[in-house]
């Protein structure tokens, strides 16, 4: 039952999903050559504000993605721990700190939801890999530590991946 109910979830998000995308093409057309790190793994690279999906025999997908402030970048190993569509979003201190009317939640697909599409949760911390609701930041050193990408590019991502797939951030 919870199996059925799981792949219902997945398969409306996915309508939502697609019709969210459908306004902006995924950014991820580049396959290029890439030997830094196994088959399966995400690689992220902050300096250069890309995140790499290693594929079979040296390849991976390449995307565009937003990255931390300077002051809230971080370098390191995890796992994807879980993976949301059109999640729900709770500001964590840090951000409460900074924007205090925030409300204490805004619900998925809400136009002011930062996670945007869907979000992966890193293991060990309180970082995700997301979309955003503000593509004009893709590219940038603009978020708490998170790596933000394009919703397209999410939806995409997270058809790729699933909970125990490595992640590496580096500078």
């Amino acid at each position: 039952m919870r199996a059925q109910a799981a792949r219902l979830r997945a398969t409306l998000a996915g309508l939502a999903l697609a019709l969210l995308a459908a306004s902006q093409p995924a950014l991820a057309s580049d396959n290029v050559a890439f030997t830094e790190a196994k088959a399966g793994t995400i690689v992220v690279h902050t300096k250069d504000r890309q995140l790499f999906l290693v594929l079979e025999g040296g390849r991976a997908l390449r995307y565009s993605v937003g990255v931390g402030r300077l002051a809230t970048q971080w370098t390191g190993t995890s796992v994807i721990a879980d993976m949301y569509v059109l999640p729900n979003w709770v500001p964590p201190a840090e951000v409460r700190r900074d924007s205090p009317n925030l409300p204490a939640m805004i619900a998925g697909g809400a136009a002011n939801n930062p996670l945007g599409a869907a979000a992966m949760t890193l293991a060990g911390g309180s970082y995700a890999i997301h979309g955003t609701n503000r593509p004009e930041s893709i590219g940038g050193f603009v978020s708490y530590g998170c790596i933000r990408m394009d919703n397209a590019d999410i939806v995409d991502l997270y058809d790729r991946v699933m909970p125990g797939t490595p992640v590496i951030v580096m500078n």
